[in-house]
């Protein structure tokens, strides 16, 4: 890392340093697994190199465990953690059980305002309600978001342009499956029922004009625009491989990877380091990832942020929010990127050359950052990713027509939140 980034971060901390009074303190945090733990590690380290009173305990754990350990510690009010990550799906059950530290009330005491750099629309999904007045409870971790790519030397080669609408990909789909045979599919996506197949799902029903409720929270999936965005999603699966309905994010990832996608409409940014590296990958170079296409909206891509916060039964909260604001300012997400491969939540880290040079992809992701359309708030939202991803399969086997699967689903949806 270059001087100049480590000379921002030793600024930062001064500046920071006065807000609360030092002392010696371990903070214990439930983080994430992978890539999520790696860059938190090298956060948590450049704090303590330049914080020596402060060191940290890291609970590198999987998605379902960091859930059920913060409820059951939150909901008891035992204290063990004092910064937490949240999956996106969840924060409004957090929020709602006043399980978090309002961060508001932090931040008027600490004489600060939230940096108008973070992404507004993520900063959005950390309130209650989820929009600019509400209450703040937690910062974006980092910008997680789905992505669209495509293959420009094939698209090069049948003469086809950059895809802005669906209409475009179907388009490109069929004719590049018709031009390399089984050497290539037309397009890869996950198609394993639940949440799988329902992320694959989202930013085509959405740009399609379909809504998971209406204004009063009524489910409306079966509506016009959501039965047509099904329709189109199975005219698309024919350019998919025949074991798509099995597909999982290994599956596509490998796919991508190996060669054998033309366009992948679900990419993550945890793939993007691997996708220019020779030793990985078999199209370095030829792949352009970007925000989704529009249909008769716009791009909709599936915002998929993780949330930190802090604890009310946390023990160390002021040292807490002090790192909070180390770990979520721009040097430290620029660290995090460079070391892990964490696309930043804020908006100015991704005009930076050297991160740029090292993440050519990054401008994509700021652009679906931007156009990024989160899943509906509500406390149910495992229930109905599960019955409409059901409902979704079927549809994709043959099992069920669009019309069938969307009405099923949606009547399931409505007995299931009642």
């Amino acid at each position: 890392m270059k001087k100049a980034t480590l000379i921002a971060l030793i600024l930062l901390i001064a500046c920071s340093g006065s807000l609360f009074a030092q002392k010696a303190v371990k903070l214990v945090i439930a983080g994430r697994d992978g890539d999520y733990g790696t860059g938190m590690q090298a956060a948590c380290d450049a704090y303590t190199a330049l914080h020596p009173e402060v060191t940290f305990e890291i609970l590198k754990l999987s998605g379902d465990d960091i859930y059920q350990k913060t409820v059951i510690d939150l909901r008891t009010g035992t204290g063990s953690y004092d910064v937490i990550l949240i999956d996106d799906p969840k924060a409004l059950q957090f929020q709602m059980a006043n399980w978090l530290v309002n961060l508001d009330d932090v931040y008027k005491k600490a004489g600060l305002k939230v940096d108008p750099d973070f992404f507004p629309n993520l900063v959005e999904l950390c309130r209650l309600p989820a929009t600019p007045k509400g209450k703040l409870y937690s910062l974006p971790f980092i910008g997680n978001v789905s992505l669209f790519s495509y293959r420009t030397d094939l698209f090069a080669k049948y003469g086809l342009k950059e895809p802005k609408t669906w209409d475009d990909v179907l388009a490109a789909a069929k004719k590049i499956q018709a031009g390399e045979g089984d050497a290539v599919n037309g397009v890869v996506f996950r198609g394993v029922k639940g949440n799988p197949i329902v992320t694959a799902f989202l930013p085509m029903f959405w740009s399609f004009g379909g809504e998971i409720f209406d204004a009063k929270g009524n489910p409306v999936i079966n509506s016009p625009a959501g039965v047509k965005a099904l329709k189109y999603f199975l005219e698309l699966a024919k350019y998919a491989p025949k074991g798509t309905p099995m597909n999982n994010t290994a599956q596509v990832r490998d796919t991508l990877l190996a060669g054998g996608a033309a366009i992948t409409p679900e990419v993550w940014p945890a793939w993007l380091a691997s996708l220019n590296d020779p030793a990985k990958s078999k199209v370095v170079g030829q792949v352009k990832v970007m925000a989704h296409p529009s249909g008769v909206k716009p791009s909709a891509p599936m915002l998929g942020i993780w949330h930190v916060a802090l604890p009310v039964a946390g023990r160390n909260q002021d040292a807490a929010f002090q790192f909070l604001q180390f770990l979520t300012s721009a040097p430290t997400q620029k660290l995090m990127a460079m070391k892990a491969g964490l696309p930043p939540s804020r908006a100015s880290v991704y005009s930076d050359a050297e991160l740029l040079a090292l993440r050519p992809f990054y401008p994509g992701v700021k652009a679906a950052l931007i156009a990024g359309k989160a899943r509906p708030r509500t406390m149910y939202w495992s229930e109905i990713e599960n019955i409409l991803g059901g409902s979704l399969q079927q549809a994709l086997i043959g099992d069920k027509t669009a019309e069938q699967a969307l009405n099923e689903a949606n009547a399931a949806i409505a007995q299931a939140i009642k």
